[in-house]
């Protein structure tokens, strides 16, 4: 019959048999951690097929917001979001380029998930600040100088740009020294400078060249504007100028330190 000194020493050899790592945590804690691994693994499995094959987390919703000229219908056709596919492998990325590569009109856009089973795409157009003739129709420019789309109806107060160097004059070798383009964008730059009363009055701006842009206002009464430099100087001076010349046609703020007005 083995006394208590042979029991305990057979059960420190039982407790110290087996392997390292059961003979470190022991059996309890062993079959603890073991447990927990299969929960976490079930969990990430379960979680796996709700995101990729639940019907639920498919999508079936797209929503547009933001469209002004553009509608609705467009937007969703040239976004081409993958319906029915599941939401999370949604490339929203893939969408926002799509979206402004085929429609120039889009400054801006915005897609979100909107789970469970939704995308949200939030658009921002382009506004035009001046027309360019082109035949009948006419070619919006934004505040950048950016040439975004053709309609064949002006929308209304919105100024057209004329370009019209003469090729003996200054403005030819303006035209070749800074290009069309920067000439544009020195003419948005004019129009954006106006004040908002000047601005509604513009019907025509006038570039001849870099430093000789022009306004054709309501009523026929004209603004030799001279280059967009000092855009901030020139606007106070115009609203000053049209205040104590009320009945003036002509008005020159060039160069605004400067200015005139006359009646013919």
């Amino acid at each position: 019959m083995a006394g208590p000194a042979t029991a305990e020493s057979g059960a420190r050899q039982q407790e110290s048999s087996g392997p390292p790592l059961v003979r470190r945590l022991g059996p309890r804690r062993l079959r603890t951690i073991i447990i927990i691994a299969l929960a976490v693994v079930l969990l990430g499995a379960g979680s796996t097929w709700l995101l990729y094959g639940s019907e639920w987390m498919r999508l079936k919703h797209v929503s547009v917001s933001g469209t002004a000229v553009l509608t609705p219908a467009q937007v969703r056709e040239a976004a081409a979001v993958p319906v029915g596919s599941p939401l999370v492998s949604v490339d929203t990325d893939a969408i926002e380029q799509r979206l402004r590569e085929r429609l120039r009109r889009i400054d801006s856009v915005e897609v979100t998930r909107s789970w469970p089973d939704g995308i949200g795409l939030e658009v921002t157009e382009r506004t035009p600040v001046v027309l360019v003739r082109e035949g009948r129709d006419f070619v919006e420019v934004d505040e950048e100088g950016v040439r975004f789309a053709t309609v064949s109806q002006a929308p209304e107060g919105v100024p057209l740009l004329e370009s019209a160097p003469s090729p003996s004059s200054s403005a030819a070798a303006s035209l070749r020294r800074f290009g069309e383009g920067r000439l544009v964008r020195e003419a948005v730059r004019t129009v954006r400078a106006l004040p908002p009363s000047v601005a509604r009055a513009t019907r025509v701006v006038k570039v001849r060249s870099y430093d000789d842009i022009s306004l054709e206002l309501s009523g026929g009464r004209t603004v030799a504007w001279g280059s967009a430099e000092d855009g901030a100087a020139k606007s106070r001076t115009i609203l000053a100028l049209m205040k104590a010349s009320p009945d003036a046609r002509h008005f020159d703020v060039s160069v605004p330190t400067a200015p005139a007005s006359a009646r013919s």
